[in-house]
């Protein structure tokens, strides 16, 4: 199989994840594979063929394995090995895993293939191609599917895959962040829809700073303070190195369970 030629894409458990890459392949120019779904999220598979051309609900994950070139897996690491067992995987298969913590040996004996396997870590963004997904060992056919997702960041091997993996874990935690500030500042009075979309806008703001890839992180944050000002104070006292290492800590944890 030849980078760009791809005809034929499948999905074996559409979650959340499987519908952002089902609408972000529908989402831009130029043709695009058929895509053929489990059975297993039936109700999101259902709709999504409903609202697309060329999108099929097979019965079962063998027939998805066996309509499509690039096999794309998004199961639960607990529901694995229940849901691929038995299946058969031809050598000319693409097999791409997006199980976090299950490494590329264990799915292989799990398939009992020597198909390609590649790991990945698309985002929900991909729906709407402003994901980089990084891919693990880097393949011209996986890497030309995210790329037309927004972006491929190939990793050599998976020490170094789990690293990226385990920094996915902060999503919800920058959420939160978000929700305590505007709780903070309903508490002072302030009408919560009104600290809802003025702590949106601010952080809306700097997302759109981080597109500036010419300046470092610390040095972007270096240009938002004054000295003795409001985000210095905040930075300081409570974001401090006791602050920093928890969370370094916690991260340390998380990388340790994806090994």
């Amino acid at each position: 199989m030849e980078e760009g030629t791809v005809q034929s894409i499948g999905i074996i458990g559409v979650g959340d994840i499987g519908q952002a890459i089902v609408e972000g392949l529908r989402s831009g120019d130029g043709a695009s594979p058929d895509v053929f779904l489990s059975p297993r999220g039936a109700r999101t598979a259902a709709v999504l063929s409903e609202r697309f051309e060329g999108i099929q609900v097979c019965l079962d994950n063998q027939t998805v394995l066996d309509r499509s070139e690039v096999v794309i897996i998004a199961v639960r690491r607990q529901d694995h090995h229940e849901a691929l067992a038995g299946l058969t995987t031809d050598g000319d298969k693409v097999v791409v895993n997006l199980m976090a913590g299950v490494a590329t040996d264990d799915l292989r004996r799990t398939l009992a293939t020597n198909a390609p396997i590649v790991r990945a870590i698309p985002l929900p963004a991909v729906r709407e191609c402003r994901s980089v997904t990084v891919t693990c060992p880097s393949h011209p056919v996986v890497d030309s599917l995210f790329e037309r997702l927004g972006g491929a960041l190939p990793v050599a091997d998976e020490d170094s895959f789990n690293v990226f993996s385990a920094l996915t874990g902060t999503l919800t935690a920058h959420y939160a962040y978000l929700a305590t500030l505007t709780s903070w500042a309903a508490s002072h009075g302030i009408a919560p829809d009104a600290a809802d979309r003025y702590v949106r806008g601010l952080f809306q703001n700097v997302g759109r700073s981080l597109s500036n890839e010419i300046r470092p992180l610390h040095q972007l944050a270096a240009d938002h303070e004054t000295p003795k000002g409001n985000n210095e104070r905040v930075r300081t006292t409570w974001f401090d190195p006791a602050n920093a290492a928890a969370l370094k800590e916690a991260l340390d944890g998380l990388l340790s369970d994806l090994k």
